[in-house]
């Protein structure tokens, strides 16, 4: 079984819609919505699509208040691993990841272990990004890979797909970002573990509606985490965590 995880925050605008757009392109596929108490209503709108429309295939977890992306994220991992999910999803709420590249995510996860959308490979762009924007978007993924030495081209993108047993062997509990450098972190403790990483091309679209969650203390979170995953090389290569995954393998700390 696949899952798309999508952290919410006031994103009841989006989702009916996103959520259609999901189901119709991959038959079968699981959504679960992490939402921090939307003031918006998008936590209500979500159960009643669940009672209604998309039972035993949209799934919700509300937590008590706006605790960032990050956390929303591994949330959603560990409720998904606690499960017999083969491949979890990184997904916005906002249409800027469109659904139509699902496919390919899943065409290429059969050979790789992480597929990362990329923006700046062949086929890959963005639009109605100013100028600003595309220097502040191209110019973190270069910083983040020279400082890391990773040779992917989209470093701070959010539109992944992640095999099980790559998130079986990060310990998840010592992910220390939060922001944007969340997508940086989750990419180097993949890369530094072996998994075959494979980048798949997509146009991010700007967002249709709501605001953007970038923020200033996000942008200085990503420029100093990439210094600090450096330094912490080698036991982000060491560590890992003990659980049993669907094929019975147990992977455990050293």
């Amino acid at each position: 079984m696949k899952l798309i995880v999508i952290p919410t925050y006031n994103e009841c605008g989006n989702l009916a819609e996103l959520l259609s757009l999901i189901y119709t392109e991959v038959e079968g596929i699981h959504v679960l919505i992490v939402d921090d108490n939307s003031p918006d209503g998008t936590g209500s709108l979500v159960k009643e699509l669940m009672q209604y429309q998309y039972k035993e295939r949209l799934f919700l977890i509300e937590r008590s208040g706006k605790l960032g992306l990050g956390t929303a994220y591994i949330t959603g991992f560990k409720w998904a691993l606690a499960r017999e999910y083969s491949h979890i999803f990184e997904m916005d709420a906002d249409f800027s990841h469109n659904p139509k590249y699902l496919r390919s995510f899943i065409e290429a996860s059969q050979s790789y272990d992480v597929v990362l959308g990329s923006r700046y490979i062949a086929g890959g762009g963005v639009t109605n990004w100013n100028l600003t924007r595309r220097i502040i978007s191209r110019g973190g993924s270069l910083y983040s890979r020279f400082i890391l030495g990773l040779p992917f081209r989209d470093l701070t993108g959010g539109y992944k797909c992640f095999r099980r047993e790559v998130l079986e062997q990060i310990d998840l509990d010592d992910v220390k970002s939060n922001g944007y450098s969340f997508q940086i972190e989750l990419t180097y403790r993949a890369f530094l573990k072996n998994f075959r990483i494979q980048e798949v091309p997509i146009v991010f679209e700007e967002r249709a509606a709501g605001n953007s969650k970038m923020s200033r203390k996000i942008f200085m979170e990503a420029i100093w985490m990439v210094w600090k995953l450096r330094a912490d090389k080698h036991r982000l290569q060491s560590t890992g965590f003990k659980t049993e995954s669907s094929s019975g393998t147990s992977f455990v700390r050293p």
